[in-house]
């Protein structure tokens, strides 16, 4: 509703003397505008429903302690509008755009509507290449596609996302751009130092920085949680038109979470396990925004949280069918200690093809499953009656499976970093690494 907060418009301030209304209703983040026909704007809302008799129902984008039945409202008579460009690299962003790091204004008036279409299908660019990601187990990821890291409460969605940031964005030529949809405020503020030290933003020359950081945290209304995704993938977009762009979402599940919450408020029927009915709408409205196209890609990496570790949940179900990779954790595995804790069996990738990744990987990756699969299908004879009471092949395929387990896992931020060779997830030399003969330790 705002185009750029940080800029002053006199065309705006007219338009605010001859829009003015009063507020009439006020429920929790909901507030419903009568008669819109100056006051300074204090809280920014998004018009959701026209309820008839010029009133209009719409959803706040920060707190609205302290409104009252009365007060004045605005018709902008424009949508929310975010500052793009390179102005907000190293900077530090709320939902509507407004600078949250205390480094003064944005020195920008290019602004760029949250709500746009998604591009056109002769647009779409369709070559594969292999993502490099510096992780033995992932599945090998698509450059310019989009990635689900999902799992349960506690297995390592941060760590892993923030260790794929490790590898990936400081080695990234390009821009990244991180959206905090509902998570710790803490997480961010972690983040934030990190890149500081790291070297990815240059606080005393921002120009220098290569991400921009939007953030609309747990303990935001969920009007700004279900629209701070939005006005990340608005800045990622407006890159993508000149370069290669990495995405990153951290959680997409609070998105979903956000648009329940304002559906309940809204009056709508709740569907599935109450979660919205527009669920599909809202989740392919943001998805079908962040495909490549032929003047630039955006790698979506997007941390979900699975709801009491149910993959059926229809939050990460409608997720799945908009991704090229799924890389799915295990609360199994990381109570054993094994990080990053995926699961090879739940774990997918449209790019694990022998055309694509070579027959040598194919069929490497295919062996490993296998083995997975009769492990975890031994484990309740061996829970019941013993390791010993296993034939002698079902003995050797255990002890193989551990021992894949722990090849697979390694330590995050190392300093020498894994880098993948080529179309290979793991090199001949790390092949060569890996011996049945060798302890499991």
């Amino acid at each position: 509703m705002i185009s750029n907060p940080t800029t002053s418009d006199p065309v705006v301030s007219t338009l605010e003397e001859q829009n003015l209304g009063r507020i009439a209703q006020i429920i929790g983040p909901v507030l419903d505008g009568r008669d819109t026909v100056g006051q300074q704007i204090n809280v920014t809302c998004e018009v959701q429903q026209f309820l008839g008799n010029n009133r209009v129902r719409a959803v706040a984008m920060s707190a609205t302690d302290g409104l009252m039945r009365g007060m004045k409202v605005i018709d902008t008579g424009a949508p929310l509008s975010v500052p793009v460009g390179g102005a907000t690299l190293g900077r530090i962003f709320n939902v509507l755009g407004e600078p949250v790091d205390n480094l003064g204004p944005v020195d920008t008036r290019t602004t760029s509507p949250i709500h746009r279409s998604a591009p056109a299908f002769i647009q779409l660019y369709t070559k594969f290449s292999i993502f490099e990601t510096g992780m033995k187990v992932v599945a090998p990821y698509r450059r310019g596609g989009k990635i689900g890291l999902f799992g349960g409460a506690g297995v390592g969605k941060t760590v892993l996302i923030m260790e794929l940031i490790n590898n990936i964005a400081k080695a990234h030529g390009g821009v990244s751009v991180f959206g905090g949809v509902g998570e710790r405020t803490r997480e961010g503020n972690d983040l934030y130092m990190e890149m500081k030290e790291s070297g990815v933003i240059h606080e005393k020359n921002l120009a220098e920085s290569k991400v921009a950081l939007v953030y609309g945290q747990m303990n935001e209304p969920p009007g700004a949680r279900m629209r701070v995704g939005l006005t990340a993938l608005t800045m990622a977009e407006y890159f993508r038109d000149e370069q290669d762009v990495l995405l990153f979402i951290d959680n997409l599940f609070r998105f979903v979470q956000a648009g329940s919450e304002v559906s309940a408020l809204l009056g709508r029927m709740p569907s599935a396990v109450g979660y919205q009915p527009t669920l599909s709408t809202e989740m392919g409205s943001l998805q079908e925004r962040i495909p490549s196209t032929k003047e630039g890609s955006i790698t979506s990496i997007q941390a979900v949280y699975v709801p009491a570790d149910d993959l059926t949940d229809p939050a990460p179900a409608t997720t799945f069918a908009h991704l090229d990779a799924t890389t799915v954790l295990s609360r199994g595995l990381a109570a054993k200690g094994i990080y990053p804790a995926v699961d090879p069996l739940d774990s997918t990738s449209t790019m694990l093809q022998p055309r694509i990744v070579g027959e040598e990987h194919y069929e490497t990756a295919q062996r490993v499953k296998q083995t997975s699969q009769r492990y975890k299908e031994l484990q309740d004879i061996i829970a019941i009656l013993g390791l010993d009471e296993l034939s002698e092949e079902d003995r050797f395929t255990v002890a193989r499976a551990r021992k894949i387990e722990r090849f697979l896992s390694q330590p995050f931020f190392e300093k020498s970093l894994l880098v993948l060779q080529g179309n290979m997830l793991v090199s001949q030399k790390q092949f060569g690494g890996f011996n049945s003969s060798f302890p499991e330790n």
